[in-house]
């Protein structure tokens, strides 16, 4: 007996609408490209974020930061066959950095695109200090 009625309580119409308030809102953040990122953090950490977010810049900025600190596998050929046993997309720099000394042996120097060589360089500076040992 899970049928709606006249005789509902204004309650459950006000949860039945809220659902259909809730579920409108994530069609219209999907239709925008926004996406839900749920994380957890310290609280002081959390105000600091949510403070931030209201900031003008601070989604550019944040998404500057986030391209020094972590790997588009998909982005660079080279890394994509290093990783080939991995199923995150994504990689931190640094472990980015690591898997190319380590493997540089099976790198094919000659197919680097230069955006993969930029990379490479980039990452040699901040971990390497400005070498690849390979």
């Amino acid at each position: 007996m899970n049928r709606r009625t006249s005789t509902e309580s204004p309650a459950a119409r006000r949860r039945a609408q809220l659902r259909e308030a809730k579920r409108a809102q994530r069609n219209r953040d999907r239709e925008a490209g926004l996406a839900l990122c749920q994380v957890k953090v310290r609280p002081e950490t959390g105000e600091k974020l949510r403070r931030a977010l209201a900031l003008p810049g601070f989604e550019e900025r944040l998404a500057s930061f986030l391209d020094r600190e972590v790997v588009d596998v998909e982005a660079y050929p080279e890394l994509k066959l290093l990783c080939w046993n991995r199923g995150d997309r994504h990689i931190g720099a640094r472990e980015a950095f690591a898997l190319y000394e380590r493997q540089w042996r099976f790198v094919d120097q000659r197919r680097l695109e230069p955006a993969e060589r930029a990379l490479i360089e980039r990452l040699a500076r901040d971990y390497g200090n400005g070498l690849l040992h390979a």
